[in-house]
C-alpha cells in the first residue's frame, strides 16, 4: 500500500497549514507581545519563519537524497519541530490558564488583543514572565526527551496469564520489537543494540510487530542486516505495519526472510512441542490494518491466520495497530500483541492517542459475551518524526505467558 498522489498532496497541505499556524503563534508570544525592538523582533520572524519552512523542504531533501547531510539536517529539523512543539504546548498551556484565572477583558489583553488593561508595564512583565518560563521549561524537557528517545530502550517485563496455557510451558518468554523506524535517523548502531538487548533476554521466540523501516531495502540493508544476528529457541517472527507498506512491504519480507525472520502474512505456526501430546502454543500474524480491513464485520485476515486451529490450544496474535481486538477475542485469541501507537510518543500528544485509541499502551484485558482476552500494547522500540519521547519511554516488551 502506498499513498496516492492526492492523499500525499493532503496531507503534506494540512502539514503546512499546522506548522505555519504554529510557527506564527511562537512568534506572537515570544517577539511581539514581549516588546521586542522592531530590529530583534524581525531577526525572530525570519528565524521562526526559516523553522517552519525546514520541515517540508527537510521532507522533500530526504525523499530524493539520502546521504549523510541529508539525514544529519532531517535530524536537525525533527528536533526544531519536537522543541517548537512542546513550546507551543506550554504556551498555550499558559495562555488557557490565564484566560480561566482573568476571564474576560483583561485576559484578552494580556493576550495582546484589544482591550488591554489600564497597566501596559504589567502586561509587559507577564508576557516576558511567561515567555521566559516557557523556554526554561521546553529546553528541560526537551534535553530529557531526546535522552529518552536516542539511549537505551527499557526493558519492559509483562506477566500474562493464559487460561488454555499448557503447564508445561508457564514461563514462555516472547520478546516484542516494534516500530523501530530504522531510516533516516535510527541506523546500524541502534539496530545493534536493539539486537544485543533482545538476546540477552533468552526469549523462546522474538516478535516484530510492525513499523520496521522507514526506506527501501538498498538504502537500509546495511542497518537492517544486523537483524540477523536475533535468536530465539522458536524463531524470530514479523508482521507488516503501516510504514513498512510505504518503503515495499513485500521486499522487505523478501529481505527479511534473507536474515532468517519468518513473515506471518495472515497465517499461523505451532510453538513447543509439535509431537502428539506435545506441550505447544499457536502463534498467529495478519497484516497491518490498512492493507486488510474488516469486511462486513469479519476480518478476513484473521480468518485466514486461524483457519483450522485448534480451540482449545493457546493463541496468541500478533497484529500491527490494536485494531479488530473484539473480533480476535470472539475467535478465541487469548493474547494480541500490537504497536503502532508508540504510547503518543511526545506528551501531551499521548492525551490524543490516548483519547483516538482506547488501548494504548500497556498491557488490557477485554471481554466478549462468552469470551475473554488480553491486548498488549507497546510503545515501540525507536520513533517516528522527532528523535524524542515524553512520558511513553522507548521499550522493548518482555512478554512472560504463565498458567
Amino acid at each position: 500500500m502506498v499513498r496516492s498522489p492526492p492523499t500525499f498532496a493532503l496531507f503534506f497541505g494540512l502539514l503546512l497549514a499546522v506548522v505555519a499556524g504554529m510557527h506564527w503563534y511562537l512568534w506572537a508570544r515570544l517577539a511581539r507581545d514581549t516588546g521586542l525592538s522592531d530590529g530583534w523582533r524581525r531577526a525572530a520572524g525570519v528565524l521562526l519563519a526559516l523553522g517552519a519552512l525546514s520541515v517540508p523542504l527537510s521532507m522533500m531533501l530526504l525523499r530524493r537524497a539520502a546521504g549523510r547531510g541529508s539525514r544529519i539536517a532531517v535530524a536537525s529539523v525533527m528536533t526544531w519541530l519536537g522543541t517548537a512543539f512542546l513550546l507551543f504546548v506550554a504556551l498555550v498551556a499558559v495562555d488557557l490558564a490565564r484566560l480561566l484565572a482573568l476571564g474576560g477583558r483583561e485576559a484578552m489583553g494580556l493576550l495582546g488583543r484589544p482591550g488591554s488593561p489600564p497597566d501596559p508595564g504589567r502586561r509587559l512583565f507577564v508576557a516576558r514572565a511567561v515567555a521566559g518560563g516557557a523556554l526554561l521549561v521546553t529546553g528541560g524537557a526537551a534535553v530529557s526527551s531526546i535522552r529518552n528517545a536516542t539511549g537505551e530502550p527499557t526493558i519492559h517485563e509483562v506477566p500474562v496469564r493464559l487460561a488454555r496455557l499448557p503447564s508445561a510451558l508457564s514461563g514462555f518468554t516472547l520478546a516484542q520489537i516494534s516500530d523501530l523506524h530504522v531510516g533516516p535517523t535510527i541506523r546500524a548502531k541502534e539496530v545493534k543494540r536493539v539486537v544485543e538487548l533482545t538476546n540477552a533476554l533468552r526469549p523462546d521466540a522474538i516478535v516484530i510487530t510492525g513499523d520496521l523501516v522507514d526506506g527501501s531495502v538498498p538504502e537500509l540493508r546495511f542497518a537492517t542486516e544486523h537483524l540477523a544476528a536475533l535468536k530465539a529457541k522458536y524463531g524470530v517472527f514479523f508482521v507488516t505495519g503501516n510504514h513498512d507498506y510505504y518503503s515495499g512491504a513485500r521486499a522487505w519480507v523478501e529481505e527479511l526472510s534473507r536474515y532468517g525472520i519468518r513473515a506471518l502474512r495472515n497465517e499461523r505456526v505451532v510453538l513447543g512441542d509439535r509431537g502428539p501430546g506435545g506441550a505447544s502454543l499457536d502463534l498467529a500474524g495478519v497484516d497491518d490494518w490498512s492493507a486488510t480491513r474488516a469486511e462486513n464485520g469479519r476480518w478476513p485476515a484473521l480468518d485466514s491466520a486461524l483457519q483450522g486451529r485448534d480451540p482449545d490450544r493457546s493463541t496468541v496474535l500478533l497484529a500491527h495497530q490494536p485494531r479488530g481486538v473484539s473480533e480476535a477475542v470472539r475467535s478465541g485469541v487469548e493474547l494480541q500483541l500490537s504497536g503502532h501507537t508508540h504510547g503518543g510518543q511526545i506528551f501531551p500528544w499521548t492525551l490524543v492517542v490516548g483519547a483516538v485509541y482506547p488501548y494504548c499502551k500497556g498491557l488490557y484485558r477485554h471481554e466478549e459475551p462468552g469470551h475473554e482476552g488480553q491486548v498488549f500494547v507497546s510503545c515501540g522500540t525507536g520513533y517516528w518524526g522527532p528523535p524524542m519521547r515524553l512520558g511513553a519511554p522507548a521499550e522493548i516488551a518482555k512478554v512472560v505467558l504463565t498458567t
